[in-house]
């Protein structure tokens, strides 16, 4: 092909996409609003966390152990040159691990100076909430996650804790690690 016929090409395939655009939908022919997060099991309660919340979601890596430190700090893991603090989430909330080792995924959480990994059960993905869903109680969740909570999204018979790091973060009771 030359160079002339490739221009005229691409002029006549520009000319017939735009005689075959339409308008944009209006009203009840919109999508509906939705909200994403990262889906994640902690013991029997589904939650979910904003994207940005979330740095990245990692298998549980191989770790050390500290010394003198509550049951929940597994340890930390050398993760690409870091050393990642790894909490097991389902042991400081109280809840019993209902999941295989092999299931459980470490949820990075990086805000400022904070980079630690969170220990969950297993990790869903990507969920997505019509926003109307939303409902400010946490009445589904137990006391001590509903504390690192903020409302539920419903979905599918299902109700997904909101889960805010930053509050886990803010918490003196997290940083009272040692035994």
């Amino acid at each position: 092909m030359s160079d002339t016929s490739s221009f005229d090409y691409l002029v006549e395939l520009s000319r017939r996409c735009q005689l075959g655009i339409g308008g944009l939908p209006s009203g009840r022919d919109r999508a509906a609003a939705s909200w994403s997060g990262v889906g994640f099991l902690l013991g029997e309660h589904y939650c979910v966390a904003a994207m940005d919340d979330i740095a990245e979601v990692l298998t549980e890596p191989a770790s050390t152990r500290l010394p003198g430190v509550k049951p929940w700090v597994r340890g930390v893991a050398n993760v690409r040159g870091r050393l990642l603090p790894l909490i097991d989430l389902t042991v400081f909330l109280g809840e019993s691990k209902a999941t295989e080792q092999r299931q459980r995924r470490v949820l990075v959480i990086e805000k400022g100076d904070t980079y630690l990994g969170l220990i969950v059960d297993n990790v869903f993905g990507m969920q997505h909430f019509p926003v109307d869903q939303y409902r400010l109680d946490s009445v589904h969740a137990s006391a001590r996650l509903a504390k690192y909570a903020q409302g539920a999204y419903e979905h599918a018979d299902r109700f997904w804790a909101l889960f805010r790091p930053s509050q886990l973060i803010n918490d003196t009771d997290f940083y009272t690690v040692a035994a």
